[in-house]
């Protein structure tokens, strides 16, 4: 095999992206570990958290996540035991439901983001002047959307007309 294939600039580039996340990832993780909270939590909050209504059908919370129908379906289970989510017939689909955030698990967010937000300037937006942010940030999302096109199932779509989900808790 030829020596300057380990050089390529391809590898380079995943491997540069593949020690950032891993890097970001163990600060997050200790930070939500603070607020009792796991990766996967803090990720269903926020989305659901960022989305119209604060709520997203399960199938595509399942989209967003990358996880699958059964694993969202255990991870809002847990996190409904918890009062931070609660689940809501879908008027329009009786065969879906929505999860929705309650106001607990808003209450739980505010208490995180803070922390978070300082890790995220500190780690990663601080390192960035502005040009190369917003340059860095296209470039995510061109990648994102190649591959994993269901990363914002449902995040356009308008709340249902009950949106009295955020209240409960």
């Amino acid at each position: 095999m030829d020596q300057n294939v380990f050089d390529d600039p391809r590898i380079t580039a995943v491997g540069l992206l593949v020690e950032a996340y891993a890097g970001l990832s163990a600060r997050f993780a200790a930070q939500y570990d603070e607020h009792d909270l796991s990766p996967v939590e803090f990720e269903v909050l926020m989305r659901l958290a960022r989305s119209p209504g604060n709520q997203l059908r399960m199938t595509d919370l399942a989209a967003q996540t990358s996880l699958s129908t059964s694993g969202v379906t255990r991870v809002v289970d847990r996190m409904e035991r918890d009062g931070l989510l609660c689940r809501r017939a879908c008027p329009s689909d009786r065969r879906s439901s929505y999860a929705a955030v309650t106001r607990a698990g808003l209450d739980r967010l505010d208490a995180v983001l803070p922390g978070h937000l300082r890790i995220i300037e500190e780690w990663f937006t601080g390192q960035l002047e502005p040009d190369a942010l917003r340059a860095t940030l296209d470039g995510l999302r061109r990648v994102r959307d190649a591959v994993h096109p269901g990363a914002t199932a449902g995040s356009t779509d308008p709340a249902p007309v009950d949106d009295t989900a955020a209240a409960q808790g």
